[in-house]
This record gives C-alpha cells, structure tokens and sequence, in this order.
C-alpha cells in the first residue's frame, strides 16, 4: 500500500462525553469544542479529505444530533453515522461500525486530537508502512516528552522493526498513542460483545507480535481539559497556525 493506495474509509471517534472539558461538553460535544475558532471534529475531517480518504463513519452519543446539524452541509468527504444508544467505548463503537466500515482496512482518528503533518502527510505514512501480511493494527505514536496538552507516562515502548510493547508499570514509555491509526477488520474476530475497549485487542495482537507503530515525524496537540484547550490554543497561535 502507497500513499496513492490508501485506506478509503475513516472510522472518526466522536461519541464520548468529554467530562474532562466540563462545562464546555455540558451542551457541546467535545469533538465540537473549538480550537483557535474551527471545532475540532472539523479539523480532523480536513486532515482526512486533504489525505485522499472518500469516507467518514462517525459513531454519535452524547449531543450526536449537534454533530450531525454541524455537518450537514459538508460535500468534501462522506459522512455516515454509527449511532450508540448506549456508549459502547473504542472497541464496541468500532466494532458495531464495521458493516458500514467495509471488509479493507480503515483509519481510525479520535476527534479530540490535533496533528500536524511532518516532510510527509502522517496518513500517507501510514499507509506506506502498512503491511497487512504482518500487521492486524498500525498506530500512529507520538513521542512522550513532545506532546502539547499530554502529561502522562506514555503508552507503548517499540522495536527497531515497529512492533509494539505495553509500557512496563511505574515507568515511562517513550511513545503515547496518537489517537490515530490503520487497522484491519480481522482484529475484532471473536471480541466481546457490547461495551468494550480497543486496549483488550490491542493486547492480544502484542501477545501475536502483530501490533505496529510509527513514529510521527510532526507536531501533535491533546484537548482534554479546558487548561489543556488553553495550552493547546497558545502553542499553535505562537507558531502562527491557522485552521
């Protein structure tokens, strides 16, 4: 796969409560929280069809209906909806979405992320270091120390050749998972039902030595509380970004 063959449809998380961003998520969903005036679900969805993907399947909860009207008049990528009477987390969301997913791999980008592209657009880089034969999920990780709005301990160690390992407790890792990645369907082959965490599947491909990553090569900024909006909105307008 090339960055002229990539994935087609993108799996966009949007359907969490943002208790975190209280009051803010009180009567806006956080994926509509706005960084430096451009709601956040927008960006991500910039990011998407400036790479070449056709296909946005967006699972919705909380507010969904305040997503749906936001986007209502967008032509520039499809848009279909995983609607979640109940929260269903990473891995029951996307798994319910996988008949509207397709059979071929798909991204899966969070909606409450920013990145910057690098030399190279990080979706393209995906999909160039995508191998379906050795891989079931490839993550796109940022480095620990560099993350914007970020001040945990990290998420995953890696090898030279990008399999990944889970940080070993009461250390800290020198990658975080970016909220951004390429997985195929086969890695929800016999996953729980309901509600449940990607992390559990994730698991099991590091025990199968089939959960990969790499390393993104540009900026990355996390919206989680309203001091890291404030963190986040302050980094970008001193580097002059505009959405």
């Amino acid at each position: 796969m090339t960055a002229f063959n990539l994935p087609k449809t993108a799996m966009v998380m949007a359907a969490g409560y943002g208790t975190r961003l209280r009051p803010l998520t009180d009567t806006v969903p956080k994926p509509m929280v706005k960084v430096l005036g451009r709601p956040m679900i927008d960006v991500v969805l910039d990011r998407l069809a400036a790479a070449g993907v056709q296909r946005a399947v967006i699972n919705l909860h909380h507010l969904g209906e305040v997503i749906r009207d936001h986007l209502k008049a967008r032509k520039d990528i499809e848009i279909v909806y995983s609607e979640e009477p109940e929260i269903l987390e990473t891995g029951g969301g996307t798994k319910q979405a996988l008949p509207l997913l397709g059979p071929d791999p798909f991204f899966v980008v969070n909606a409450k992320i920013i990145w910057l592209n690098g030399r190279e657009d990080a979706l393209h880089r995906l999909a160039r270091a995508w191998d379906p034969e050795r891989m079931d999920s490839l993550l796109l990780l940022q480095p620990t120390v560099t993350a914007i709005g970020y001040s945990g301990p990290g998420d995953f160690l890696m090898d030279q050749e990008g399999r990944l390992k889970r940080r070993p407790e009461w250390e800290v890792a020198p990658f975080l998972y970016s909220g951004v990645n390429i997985t195929h369907p086969r890695l929800f082959e016999a996953s729980p039902e309901g509600a449940f965490s990607v992390n559990i599947l994730w698991d099991r491909a590091i025990e199968q030595g089939r959960l990969y990553g790499i390393r993104h090569d540009g900026e990355w900024y996390h919206v989680s509380t309203p001091q890291h909006l404030r963190e986040v909105e302050r980094e970008l307008g001193f580097h002059g970004i505009r959405f």
